[in-house]
């Protein structure tokens, strides 16, 4: 009797942790309807893995994701000699996508990394920015590049260094670095993103004249790292921040071009201090029937796991629970709006292991609470 017990103990016990194991295993979100691992370790032989997702949609519509190539190894630019910036393009908003093409392959010795992009709507340009650094010469100093293409994504210029426009000359050997992911064009026509300085905050740098000069804003936000910017309806700026061990997210708003800035730690977006996707999706300013941002990131807050997209009405003040795209490992994430105003998410899953670029209508994520409606948009 006593081995029928200690057997029925037993079996309960693996019975229990069988469910427990169960209910703690890692899911996809059902009901998406694009699903692709554009890079993962083991594609190339020669490359140790593929970090840091970017994805925009191209004035014609076609979608440009983009990324580190890490061929060393896989560490940061600070810590690996050979990194490229690659792309692939898909022309039907996510369904197939182009072979893999490259855009910036310096020497060994010299690497680039952290990939963002601004869309200019106005001259159907995109501008790719990137860190770069030269081993050779100068290991540990930071440069900031940009390169433009004008046929949506296909082919790229040759590099500029905007260092010095957008820099101060004391920073030369301080660690700054442009944020990966995307920057925005304002309704005036402006382009904005961010500069990270680590012991100095986030500083906004842009352009006035479609690219052709650059400059920086010398008003930092702080506490603040990997930072996203958007217009909202007012006119004003609204930055939103990755600040490491807070457990949340840090907001900012400016009311006059980022002269002054009011900030708010908001204990509602928790996050582990990971970089994180922030844009708009609909503006009552341009003809919609509401405003909307939407929000990605790490809905955690000490672990990079859980990947949530969620929805504002208001402007960034509140925001949906949202809803959980992956529940296992994840991490740097890029938000786009696709063609056919689908929502498209590119992001690193599985400890870095894979890139995975998902699609899902506004329907999906607010749980058939909210459906887009095509409206003639307004010009600016």
């Amino acid at each position: 009797m006593k081995a029928l017990k200690l057997s029925l103990v037993v079996l309960y016990c693996i019975f229990g942790l069988c469910v427990f194991c169960q209910n703690n295993k890692s899911y996809l979100a059902e009901g998406l309807i694009e699903y692709h691992n554009l890079f993962y370790q083991g594609m190339k032989d020669s490359v140790a893995c593929y970090r840091i997702p970017t994805v925009v949609t191209a004035p014609n519509g076609d979608l440009v994701a983009v990324i580190d190539e890490r061929v060393s190894n896989c560490n940061d630019l600070n810590g690996n000699k050979n990194i490229n910036i690659v792309s692939r393009i898909s022309k039907d908003n996510g369904h197939t996508w182009s072979a893999i093409k490259t855009i910036i392959d310096f020497p060994f010795g010299k690497s680039a990394s952290d990939p963002s992009i601004i869309v200019d709507n106005f001259t159907k340009e995109l501008f790719l920015f990137y860190n770069y650094m030269d081993y050779t010469s100068e290991k540990d100093v930071y440069y900031l590049h940009v390169v433009k293409s004008n046929d949506n994504g296909q082919t790229w210029s040759e590099p500029v260094d905007i260092t010095p426009q957008i820099t101060k000359p004391e920073w030369h050997k301080e660690w700054k670095f442009m944020t990966s992911g995307a920057g925005i064009q304002t309704r005036s026509g402006q382009l904005l993103h961010t500069i990270d300085h680590v012991k100095r905050g986030v500083y906004i740098f842009g352009s006035n004249d479609h690219g052709k000069t650059w400059f920086m804003i010398d008003n930092p936000i702080n506490p603040a790292d990997e930072s996203k910017i958007v217009e909202l309806n007012d006119g004003s700026w609204m930055v939103n921040s990755r600040v490491n061990r807070a457990g949340n997210r840090y907001v900012y708003t400016s009311k006059n071009n980022g002269i002054n800035w009011q900030s708010k730690a908001d204990s509602n977006l928790i996050d582990p201090g990971c970089n994180a996707g922030f844009i708009r999706y609909t503006s009552l300013k341009e003809g919609d029937d509401k405003n909307r941002l939407l929000f990605a990131n790490i809905k955690t807050k000490d672990k990079r796991q859980n990947i949530c997209v969620r929805i504002s009405y208001d402007e960034g003040k509140s925001w949906t629970e949202g809803k959980t795209i992956y529940s296992g490992s994840a991490a740097y994430s890029s938000i786009t709006i696709l063609n056919n105003s689908d929502i498209g998410l590119f992001f690193e899953k599985d400890d870095y292991k894979e890139n995975v670029f998902v699609s899902f209508s506004l329907e999906w994520l607010s749980n058939g609470t909210d459906k887009y409606k095509k409206v003639n948009k307004i010009n600016h």
